[in-house]
């Protein structure tokens, strides 16, 4: 009705006649062309500036965006798999293919730590990483949860790294706006916008495995996306992508960041565990740090005079924020490496140094708890049954092998890209058949100064071979 009331009125006014009110049909060219020119020069200013237009379309979901997109990486690689059974006695050697994985991951610490998901870094050979910023690197895997379907890796390369905003998962809202970013089919950086569909959703994997409490989300999520974050309007993560329904449209689901961090938090605890005794529990509080729980009789942490009630607030000049950051500032540490403590008591500031033990909980053989100092895996022997598949396979006449089950960020073998998988064959010239083997290799005089030395491996039917820069091994550990 307004445009048809507009043009009733301009046409009185141009057949009007007669009368001093009349409009001349020359008044009225005039003033048309004069407002024509008048809303020609406003468009060219919009279009000289683009100031106007610009702050229109930079919506919160841009913004949140573009605060979260550095801290996104594209993983990718190659996983090795099995596509004939294996004969039980002297028949056909397995099958295997290689085939491209890919998936997104998180970089959750300036120091190079990334959140993925287990499915999109498990049995894969070696972890490449492209960065928001276009550049490529590698990344080693730290620890992992099948369960949870969770993973840590650590990027190679120089820091700081940008990091993701965290928000909570608690308090979200059925309906509120969700952004995922991923590497969706392989287009990096992928973004997608969607709501909050219903929450706390358990969903079956398989018979063994299951998601539970789990986001449900609208956003669109694609075989890539598996490991990237879900955000909120502020750019914050409040989930991990995990999973999209088969044959339905708009149905995705993430893990919530609450579940993530506490996961990984225990994760890699687990790991810290295995690799050093340090003789102390603690807990998050309020105000930021890590509250000391409980104390080990005798144990490093008592030693250096911490007290439960401590808050610890620094380690190695690193803040320490919650449990999760403390957990990681461990893992920047190695066995009998010397840890700066500084804490809150009572209202004032103190500092201390404790030295952290080898644990026994994973070595309890010394040759083993060597291998891990010098070398940097953890390692078990091949059982006979498997050597035997093993030198049918590659024709060979190994006596034996060591199965590395763990790398520790930064050694010699993490360096030299040896992954958990990797059966170790030998060191220098002599074979690692076992344990015992091991010991005297690491025994020799120019192993313990420290020098390098040439290693053989398998990994998926391939020999391999290196040479790892050995720590010196000093007097930190007696062998008995």
């Amino acid at each position: 009705m307004g445009v048809l009331l507009s043009m009733g009125l301009l046409a009185g006014l141009t057949v009007g006649t007669g009368g001093d009110e009349s409009v001349r049909a020359d008044d009225l060219q005039s003033v048309t062309a004069t407002s024509f020119r008048s809303s020609e020069a406003s468009m060219r200013d919009t279009r000289s500036t683009g100031r106007s237009s610009r702050s229109l379309r930079e919506t919160p979901t841009v913004t949140a965006i573009r605060r979260a997109s550095p801290s996104v990486v594209n993983l990718h690689g190659q996983k090795t798999i099995r596509t004939t059974a294996a004969s039980m006695a002297g028949g056909a050697p397995d099958s295997f293919r290689q085939v491209n994985g890919m998936g997104t991951g998180v970089v959750i610490d300036p120091r190079g730590y990334v959140i993925t998901n287990y499915h999109v870094v498990e049995d894969v050979n070696e972890l490449n990483v492209t960065l928001h910023n276009g550049e490529a690197t590698r990344a080693d895997l730290i620890a992992s949860d099948p369960q949870s379907d969770l993973a840590l890796v650590k990027l190679r390369g120089q820091g700081p790294f940008p990091t993701i905003p965290r928000g909570h998962s608690d308090d979200l809202m059925i309906g509120e706006t969700v952004i995922a970013i991923g590497n969706a089919f392989g287009y990096v950086h992928t973004s997608t916008e969607g709501i909050v569909s219903a929450l706390h959703r358990d969903v079956p994997v398989n018979e063994t495995q299951q998601y539970r409490d789990l986001i449900q989300t609208s956003a669109g999520i694609n075989p890539g996306n598996s490991g990237g974050p879900l955000l909120n309007i502020d750019g914050e993560m409040i989930g991990v992508n995990v999973a999209v329904r088969v044959g339905a449209q708009q149905i995705a689901f993430a893990i919530p960041i609450d579940q993530v961090l506490e996961t990984v938090t225990e994760m890699i605890n687990r790991h810290n565990n295995r690799r050093m005794v340090i003789g102390m529990d603690g807990a998050a509080v309020s105000r930021g740090g890590v509250q000391v729980t409980r104390l080990s009789e005798g144990g490093s942490a008592h030693q250096a005079g911490l007290q439960a009630g401590d808050r610890l607030v620094r380690i190695n000049q690193q803040n320490i924020a919650d449990p999760l950051n403390y957990e990681l500032s461990v893992l920047e540490l190695g066995p009998g490496d010397p840890m700066q403590v500084e804490f809150e008591r009572d209202g004032e500031f103190f500092q201390t140094q404790l030295a952290t033990a080898v644990s026994s909980q994973e070595f309890g053989d010394p040759a083993a708890a060597l291998a891990w100092q010098v070398v940097g895996v953890s390692v078990r022997p091949a059982g006979e049954s498997f050597v035997r598949r093993m030198n049918s396979r590659l024709r060979t006449n190994y006596r034996g092998g060591l199965i590395v089950t763990d790398v520790r960020a930064g050694s010699a073998a993490s360096e030299q890209g040896i992954t958990a998988g990797d059966v170790l064959l030998g060191i220098h010239v002599w074979q690692t058949a076992g344990l015992e083997d091991l010991a005297e290799i690491l025994d020799q005089p120019n192993i313990r100064r420290g020098s390098k030395a040439k290693f053989y491996l398998v990994r998926k039917d391939q020999t391999l071979y290196g040479h790892l820069q050995l720590a010196s091994q000093g007097n930190q550990l007696t062998r008995r």
